[in-house]
């Protein structure tokens, strides 16, 4: 299996190439741009009902993942996030672990495992309270709203909780206001979480609660006096 990352880092989209029959990838419901026509599609709950569950409530991601599977050589298909971003790859060896925000995921290999993290309540208005964790080994590819910002973490590092995508399990966290209380209600930073350790963090350079921030005057509104 050949990969290829296009377009980045506006509108990233994931290309792979099949070398051979039986070759699998599987991604996120609705993750499908194109595809060979003789490829093979099986859309299934991973694990069974009670740990695509689990998934969805707590780790944010869908019920239902779709497995794409080559018949000849040479098929591909394209896969694409729904925010406009990035897309990174990342391999784990056997065992090794990896943190995604909600939402994040995108493709994997049929090796890799999809689980969920308690993050404690320190992650309530962090990254979440439940993380989705990436468990190798295997290949898997994340998606992010607006482009990727890796930073090599080596002691203490603070990051908007909105820009956090994913992180390595030597990095610890925990939420704080953004400069006290006043930055809380007036800087317009909100909450921030502080890593600490050593690892790969990455972020993503927009966040969603601006973009709503900025649509919102135009929104249509309903007058009450409206029929």
């Amino acid at each position: 299996m050949q990969t290829q990352m296009l377009q980045k880092p506006d509108f990233g989209i994931l290309k792979v190439v099949f070398d051979a029959p039986g070759e699998t990838i599987l991604c996120e419901s609705g993750a499908m741009v194109s595809r060979s026509a003789e490829m093979q599609m099986k859309t299934s709950m991973r694990g069974g009902l009670l740990a695509a569950a689990k998934r969805k409530l707590l780790g944010g991601e869908s019920i239902f993942q779709n497995t794409f599977t080559a018949t000849a050589p040479g098929q591909e298909i394209y896969l694409a996030a729904s925010p406009e971003g990035d897309i990174e790859t990342m391999t784990l060896g056997a065992g090794q672990e990896f943190y995604l925000q909600s939402g994040a995921y995108l493709a994997s290999e049929s090796s890799v495992t999809l689980d969920t993290k308690f993050g404690g309540f320190k992650g309530f208005f962090g990254p979440g309270m439940f993380l989705v964790k990436m468990v190798g080994p295997g290949t898997f590819w994340f998606n992010s709203y607006g482009a990727l910002h890796p930073v090599d973490v080596n002691g203490r590092f603070t990051c908007d909780n909105d820009h956090v995508v994913g992180f390595g399990p030597g990095l610890d966290y925990k939420v704080r206001a953004f400069g006290g209380m006043k930055g809380l209600f007036f800087s317009g930073e909100a909450l921030v979480c502080e890593f600490t350790g050593q690892g790969r963090l990455y972020a993503q350079t927009r966040r969603g609660p601006n973009l709503a921030a900025f649509l919102h005057p135009f929104r249509p509104v309903k007058s009450s006096n409206d029929d």
